[in-house]
């Protein structure tokens, strides 16, 4: 099998995925933009050849990329980087070179919000009502059914960027004064804390592995207000989200892959809300708290599904897993040194974010181990603690 890893250096700790698809047995080749002896030395071992590009978007590039693999090593299996990012460049690889996955014609519905919309009430599930910004007319008409605040956010977009809090009339005119060239969603805003439920499906669509996490901020809060971030994986899940992302499974044919479901709990209501759907795992260390969660190798599991071996892996949530940022502005009351001989036996790994990610997730990050949950705010608050002035 051979199986192309694309960007494979970035997040830094997605090299593990070329290093299980290698022990998998599998012939792993790259195609990066970064140069070959930057790559993790261990990424750089288990490559059989990398390909480096000027410019991953240009798409001529990577087509004579793929080319040459193809006349070298045969036809290409698999291709992916696991990010949000390239999933309509690799849906384009994959049909040009007739490689299993994800095509052109899946990424209407699950990168952009208004269709996602579309499925999750055909699924039964809640949604936040909202309409796809035509004119300021057409919100205003809508403001008179939801009131303020609203969002409005990119229909086809990554994470936070570009999104906006609507307080009133005024910031609605500005919005539509400034409103970029592309397609806006405005909802209305749910109030309501944040849940996910996420994991890895086999190549007929079979739950592997599948966990929940809550985060205690919205990543457009943490964003615009370059604040602290942490969330945690829950040990028991709540019935009504395993449901509902099941639900969602189903509706999104989700096969092979790793999946990143967003909801709403709804304060008032305590009903769940759908939020959005994302085809790659969650980002950053969470695949890292995958293993610590469950004492296991997401990554091999991964490789493993890949190649249909039977791994009978025990996949008990024993811990909850907590990730917890800090950001270089601030004074914090306990030095880095302090912690780890504070809780040596919670913290199980901390690590230097990529500045790319850091206005979302922070400067440096730790990775926090309990069964007690309580334990471990206990131990996020320590870390977030502010220096008196």
């Amino acid at each position: 099998m051979n199986y192309i890893s694309f960007s494979p250096h970035f997040p830094p700790n997605y090299y593990r995925f070329s290093v299980s698809l290698k022990n998998a047995g599998i012939n792993v080749l790259g195609i990066g933009d970064a140069h070959y002896e930057s790559l993790h030395p261990l990424l750089r071992s288990v490559l059989t050849e990398y390909y480096r590009v000027d410019d991953l978007h240009n798409y001529e590039e990577l087509k004579r990329a793929v080319t040459y693999f193809t006349e070298r090593y045969g036809k290409i299996d698999g291709i992916d980087s696991h990010n949000e990012y390239w999933l309509e460049t690799e849906s384009r690889l994959r049909l040009d070179f007739d490689i299993k996955g994800l095509k052109p014609a899946d990424m209407g519905r699950i990168k952009k919000k208004s269709e996602m919309k579309k499925v999750f009430q055909q699924s039964g599930l809640n949604v936040a009502r909202g309409l796809l910004a035509g004119t300021p007319e057409d919100a205003k008409e809508f403001v008179r059914k939801t009131g303020y605040p609203l969002i409005a956010k990119p229909d086809s977009g990554v994470g936070a960027s570009n999104t906006y809090k609507i307080e009133d009339e005024e910031a609605l005119n500005d919005f539509f004064k400034s409103k970029p060239d592309i397609d806006y969603l405005i909802e209305e805003f749910i109030r309501g804390d944040i849940y996910s439920f996420d994991g890895l499906t086999d190549n007929s669509g079979n739950l592997l592995f599948y966990t929940a996490m809550k985060n205690e901020k919205g990543v457009m809060e943490v964003v615009h207000e370059d604040s602290h971030v942490y969330y945690y994986t829950l040990r028991d899940i709540p019935p009504d989200l395993e449901e509902s992302g099941r639900k969602m499974l189903e509706a999104f044919e989700v096969k092979g892959r790793f999946f990143h479901f967003e909801f709403f709990r709804e304060h008032e209501s305590g009903r769940l809300v759908a939020l959005e759907v994302n085809m790659r795992p969650p980002g950053g260390f969470t695949t890292d708290m995958f293993n610590f969660t469950s004492d296991i190798d997401i990554y091999d599991e991964w490789a493993a599904m890949l190649v249909n071996q039977e791994r009978n892996t025990d996949f008990t949530r024993k811990y909850h897993v907590c990730f917890v940022s800090r950001k270089w502005k601030y004074n914090y009351e306990y030095t880095h040194e302090a912690l780890l001989e504070m809780f040596p036996g919670i913290i199980v790994f901390h690590d230097q974010v990529n500045d790319v990610l850091s206005r979302a997730m922070g400067n440096y990050c730790y990775l926090l181990r309990s069964p007690d949950l309580n334990k471990m705010f206990e131990v996020q608050q320590a870390i977030h603690k502010i220096k008196d002035a």
